[in-house]
C-alpha cells in the first residue's frame, strides 16, 4: 500500500475507530488486517499466527463470549462458550458434538489481533484470527454482563493474554 494510502487510512481509522473492519477494507480495497494495523496503536496489538492453539484454548475457559464469522454475503453469531480443541489430520479441531464445532485451519492463521475499541456507543473487545491473505477467519468477542458491559473476568483474561501473546501496550 503506497504510504499516502497508509496514511489516509490510518487517519480515517483515528477519526473512526468504531468503523467495520470489512466495510473499510472493501471500501478502500485493502484488507481487513491492514485496517486493523491502521487504528490507534493503543486499540490493537498483534502477535504471530503460530500462537492460534494457546489463544483459542485460553479463550476455551472464559465461559460465554460471541463468535462472529463475517464474510460478503453474511454475519454468523455464536453465543456460548468457545469448546477447547486439539490439532489433528491438519486442523485445529473443536471438541464437542453439539453447540459449536468443527474443524479450523490453524496453519492459514498468520496472526492474533488483540483490538480493544468503541463500537456503536461502547467499548468492544475481541480477537481477530488473520488468515494468510489478511482476511480474518473469525473473531471473538469478550461477552457482556446482565448490564450490557464487558464482563470483567473475561477482559482481564483477554489482556493477559494480549500482554502474553503480543506484547504489553504501548505507553
Amino acid at each position: 500500500m503506497p504510504s499516502t494510502d497508509l496514511t489516509d487510512l490510518k487517519a480515517y481509522m483515528a477519526d473512526n475507530p468504531g468503523a467495520v473492519i470489512e466495510d473499510v477494507a472493501r471500501e478502500r480495497k485493502v484488507t481487513p488486517r491492514a485496517v486493523i494495523e491502521a487504528l490507534p496503536s493503543a486499540m490493537m496489538r498483534i502477535g504471530g499466527g503460530g500462537h492460534f492453539a494457546a489463544v483459542m484454548q485460553d479463550i476455551a475457559e472464559w465461559d460465554e463470549v460471541t463468535l462472529i464469522v463475517h464474510t460478503d454475503d453474511a454475519i454468523f453469531e455464536f453465543t456460548g462458550p468457545i469448546p477447547a480443541g486439539e490439532i489433528g489430520r491438519g486442523y485445529f479441531n473443536l471438541m464437542q458434538p453439539k453447540g459449536l464445532h468443527g474443524h479450523l485451519r490453524h496453519e492459514r492463521c498468520a496472526a492474533v489481533a488483540f483490538v480493544e475499541r468503541p463500537f456503536m456507543g461502547k467499548s468492544s473487545v475481541f480477537v481477530a484470527f488473520v488468515n494468510a491473505d489478511g482476511g480474518i477467519m473469525f473473531k471473538v468477542f469478550v461477552g457482556r454482563d446482565e448490564t450490557r458491559a464487558l464482563r470483567g473476568d473475561q477482559l482481564a483474561r483477554f489482556r493477559q493474554l494480549a500482554d502474553r501473546i503480543a506484547g504489553a501496550p504501548e505507553a
